[in-house]
């Protein structure tokens, strides 16, 4: 409580070089905003928990790569594997609409399963059905449609590149996920139907629906095991793990992040010393005046490493204001769809940026500090700083 007397003292000091301390805390905010933006991605990738949907599914793909195919016929003995319940093949089907600018997922899958493997996508029962009929037909998410004015009704063309060809489909449903939804669904048949003999009878991925989470592991297992040693191995996962698949095609993401994340501290560390270095420097009068009046060097000690501090929070709150909104569109884009859940706020990215401020602010200004309060007071007076 005795040290809260003194507060106004330090927010004046805060404000005294009023161009200092908006640079200082814009240096900060920026630093903490990128800061904040990967310690988001990297919890939501690395140290977030499935959704209860998610824990029932896992995802088979070959083991070689994302971009190799299995035969279909591995989905029927993957049905006879206990504990399976339902798959679901899933192809990216790539292709343009208009041009390479206007980018969005485009999926072939079984359009009768869609619905069942993904519970979370939710959709009128007349458009589902509708989907489900037509071989022509599609769904695209939520965020597709009102980023392109897509209706219900409405044509969609495609040029095909991993299956060449024109395609033409009609939107027979808006669904909504709690995911980005910057997708489209087509029916897997209608695609088989229009490629050449040689190229039937290839799955992208399956998508697993369990019995319960507690069959994951032996699950996975028992495929993996079932297709080893065969002309196309398996490598089964959990789904936040295949989708973390697609950003490791980038190198290693989890490294990146925490380099990143060293250097952007590293770098406002000495930024922040050197305002406080010179903040002091410039006070080294004013620090005897007051041991004149009785301060002692732990309430000087106090003062300085206060302002640090202060000036360090005010700079990471604005700086994780700033990263929520970098972040909720990060998620919201095209490439939002192939990475994990990333909240704009988490309370846990909120306090690592908060507590990485402060401890720069106390770290930045503990030596000078404790030069100022060890400084006699006639070698202060006599400073000419």
């Amino acid at each position: 409580m005795g040290m809260l007397r003194y507060l106004p003292l330090i927010l004046k000091n805060c404000w005294r070089n009023r161009r200092r301390t908006v640079l200082t805390v814009a240096s900060i905010g920026v630093s903490m905003c990128l800061l904040g933006v990967m310690i988001a991605m990297f919890h939501a990738m690395y140290l977030s928990d499935a959704t209860p949907e998610q824990a029932l599914r896992l995802v088979t793909r070959n083991r070689i790569s994302l971009t190799q195919d299995l035969p279909e016929s591995y989905g029927s003995r993957i049905r006879q594997v206990p504990g399976v319940q339902d798959f679901l093949i899933n192809d990216w089907f790539g292709g343009t609409y208009i041009d390479q600018r206007h980018f969005f997922a485009h999926f072939a899958v079984d359009s009768a399963k869609l619905f069942a493997i993904y519970p979370e996508f939710k959709i009128p029962a007349d458009q589902r059905q509708a989907f489900e009929r037509e071989r022509t037909a599609c769904v695209v998410g939520r965020d597709l449609a009102n980023k392109y004015g897509f209706k219900l009704g409405d044509r969609i063309h495609l040029v095909g590149d991993i299956y060449p060809g024109d395609y033409e489909f009609v939107v027979r449903g808006i669904f909504d996920s709690p995911r980005p939804s910057e997708a489209m669904y087509i029916s897997r048949e209608y695609l088989e139907q229009s490629l050449p003999e040689a190229r039937k009878g290839r799955a992208g991925t399956f998508a697993l629906m369990l019995d319960s989470p507690a069959s994951a592991t032996r699950v996975a297992e028992a495929i993996d095991s079932q297709f080893r040693n065969s002309a196309a191995e398996t490598k089964t996962e959990s789904e936040q793990a295949y989708l973390l698949g697609f950003a490791s095609l980038l190198g290693n993401v989890k490294m990146f992040l925490i380099g990143i994340s060293a250097a952007v501290m590293f770098t406002i560390l000495l930024v922040s010393a050197n305002t406080m270095a010179m903040s002091v420097r410039e006070r080294v009068r004013e620090v005897g005046v007051l041991k004149t009046l009785g301060f002692t060097p732990a309430t000087i000690l106090s003062l300085i490493v206060g302002e640090s501090v202060g000036i360090s929070l005010a700079g990471g709150l604005i700086g994780f204001l700033l990263s929520m909104m970098l972040t909720s569109g990060v998620g919201k884009s095209p490439a939002g769809m192939f990475l994990p859940r990333v909240p704009a706020f988490q309370p846990a990215v909120a306090a690592a940026c908060l507590l990485a401020a402060g401890a720069i602010g106390f770290v930045s200004s503990l030596v000078p500090a404790l030069n100022a309060s060890r400084t006699s007071i006639v070698e202060a007076l006599r400073s000419t700083d």
